[in-house]
């Protein structure tokens, strides 16, 4: 079972500075020069709110030549000789139940993070997606078109980038980045957030501008949220 460490929302900090008429070393607005509230002084190592701050910032690339088979055709078979869909299913579910060596039949995700729901898993009948976190396409326009094949089937298959996640909410995430999109539930942004960073800092993604002032309104709230390794 993936394990996520959900850290409390910051505190609210007194404005002592304000009141001597003297302004932080960001803005006098309070918030940082991507536009995200500021946090109250510099952000702890080993957080992904530290972490956004290494990720280039550029525009967004054209979509121009982006297919799924850029990044494989499907899911690949690693050394246990499963793919890697059933070992995602296997480790973000409980009471799984398999069909044979590999394939799962059945299972329970509980607490979705994207929605907070507990969802059953049945195979035929399925209601759990696995997403990529950052999508694909999303990867595509932030550098990974200059990559090469091998390196592209293996960000398609890698787990730190994938989870088992409810079916509509993925539909509805389509190719969004934390700019566009983020889980209704609460209490999924910031560890769905420092995944994101997670995988762009592992694979040297770049962020727009937008999109790095969404993640740092996200995990500003919670500043102790760590940097996931898979």
């Amino acid at each position: 079972m993936r394990t996520y460490r959900i850290a409390l929302p910051a505190a609210l900090l007194a404005t002592a500075l304000a009141l001597t008429g003297c302004s932080d070393s960001k803005s006098d607005s309070g918030k940082d020069k991507s536009g995200a509230p500021a946090p109250a002084g510099p952000a702890a190592k080993g957080t992904a709110l530290a972490a956004v701050d290494s990720l280039p910032v550029k525009g967004r690339a054209a979509k121009t030549g982006y297919s799924r088979d850029q990044f494989g055709k499907g899911w690949t078979n690693d050394s246990n000789g499963c793919g890697t869909r059933e070992d995602i299913l296997k480790r973000d579910l409980k009471d799984v139940k398999l069909k044979d060596k590999c394939d799962v039949a059945s299972g329970t995700l509980n607490q979705d993070l994207y929605t907070g729901q507990s969802i059953k898993f049945v195979r035929g009948a399925s209601k759990v997606d696995i997403d990529h976190v950052v999508a694909l396409s999303d990867a595509w326009q932030k550098g990974a078109q200059q990559w090469d094949k091998t390196k592209r089937v293996a960000f398609a298959n890698d787990p730190l980038n994938l989870l088992a996640v409810d079916a509509s909410a993925n539909r509805r995430k389509s190719d969004g980045d934390a700019a566009t999109w983020l889980p209704t539930f609460a209490g999924g942004r910031c560890p769905y957030v420092a995944d994101q960073v997670a995988v762009k800092v592992k694979y040297q993604l770049w962020v727009t501008d937008a999109e790095k002032a969404a993640m740092k309104k996200v995990l500003t709230e919670c500043p102790q949220q760590k940097v996931p390794t898979g």
